[in-house]
């Protein structure tokens, strides 16, 4: 149980969680943008703020 000591060590545990939301960033772009359908998606959606209100 000492590798769990490791973890309360300030020192060790910021690069730690660097390296998670690091990887969860990057988990969360490819997710979005790799596949072709859902990117051609919100590539559509960028134009919204500029089309009229139809009333």
């Amino acid at each position: 149980m000492e590798w769990l000591l490791w973890f309360t060590n300030d020192e060790n545990t910021k690069p730690l969680a660097l390296v998670i939301f690091f990887v969860l960033f990057c988990g969360i772009v490819f997710y979005v943008y790799g596949d072709k359908e859902r990117g051609q998606e919100l590539e559509s959606y960028k134009n919204i703020p500029l089309q009229d209100d139809e009333v």
